[in-house]
C-alpha cells in the first residue's frame, strides 16, 4: 500500500481529511517534537486506527507531507506517484 493510499484509507475510515487530522493533532499539542507513541495512542482511542495507518499520520504530523523519493515512480508495493502527499481529501487529489 502506498503512503498516499494509507492516508486515503484513513479518510474513508474517519471521515476526516489528513489535513483535518493534522489540525486536530496540533490542537492537542502534537508537533515535530512529539514521539510516535502519544500520537498513536490518540489515533487508536479516538479513531480506532491501527499502527500502520497511525504511523502514516505520525509522519505527516511530525515531518509534513514530504516523503522520501525512494519509492516514487517505482512499481513496488509502497510506490507513490509523487514525493508530496495530498492532505486535502482523496476526492480532490489532482494526482488520482
Amino acid at each position: 500500500m502506498s503512503f498516499q493510499a494509507y492516508l486515503d484509507t484513513i479518510e474513508i475510515k474517519t471521515g476526516l481529511t489528513p489535513r483535518q487530522l493534522v489540525d486536530l493533532a496540533r490542537e492537542k499539542g502534537f508537533d515535530e517534537t512529539t514521539k510516535a507513541t502519544p500520537i498513536l495512542e490518540w489515533l487508536k482511542a479516538d479513531y480506532d486506527l491501527g499502527r500502520g495507518h497511525g504511523m502514516a499520520l505520525v509522519h505527516v504530523i511530525t515531518k509534513g507531507p514530504q516523503i522520501s523519493t525512494k519509492h516514487v515512480g517505482t512499481d513496488g508495493t509502497h510506490a507513490d506517484a509523487v514525493d508530496t502527499l495530498w492532505l486535502d481529501g482523496k476526492d480532490n487529489n489532482p494526482q488520482q
